[in-house]
């Protein structure tokens, strides 16, 4: 099965877009705008049949929507309101896990989103804990929308 350019922005559109009603924790609304940039893009793949045209376009009008889509975040979401804060003790790099002082204790800890780097000795706000782990967001991420 071939599917056309098009049809494949238009699934790939579809299932993100599902994605950030279905799932449990909340994407901050990020799947959704990427499904929407890949919709946009399935109409742009008619007219213009280059893939790497339609790459382009659809990393730059996710960009775009997810940066528009912080505004309609609000700073009282369920997640913020029962966030603590926490310091952390070492960097966590941008897809890893670094060292966070919450509550008195040392626990191991990364970033909500893995495309952000925290350094050491920044103020983060602990969303939630898998087993032994803490996610955090920089205290900053708030102040950013």
């Amino acid at each position: 099965m071939n599917l056309p350019p098009s049809q494949v922005w238009l699934i790939i559109g579809i299932a993100l877009c599902v994605i950030e009603m279905l799932v449990p924790l909340p994407t901050f609304l990020i799947a959704g705008a990427m499904g929407l940039a890949a919709i946009f893009v399935a109409a742009i793949a008619i007219i213009f049949p280059i893939p790497a045209l339609q790459i382009l376009a659809w990393m730059l009008i996710s960009g775009i929507l997810v940066r528009f889509s912080r505004r309609f975040i609000p700073k009282d979401s369920h997640q913020l309101r029962e966030a603590s804060e926490g310091i952390t003790l070492t960097e966590i790099l941008a897809g890893q896990t670094g060292r966070v002082q919450h509550e008195g204790v040392s626990w191991k800890a990364r970033c909500d989103d893995p495309q952000i780097e925290i350094s050491s000795q920044q103020r983060v706000i602990v969303l939630r804990r898998v087993g032994t782990t803490l996610v955090v967001v920089p205290e900053s991420w708030l102040n950013d929308r």
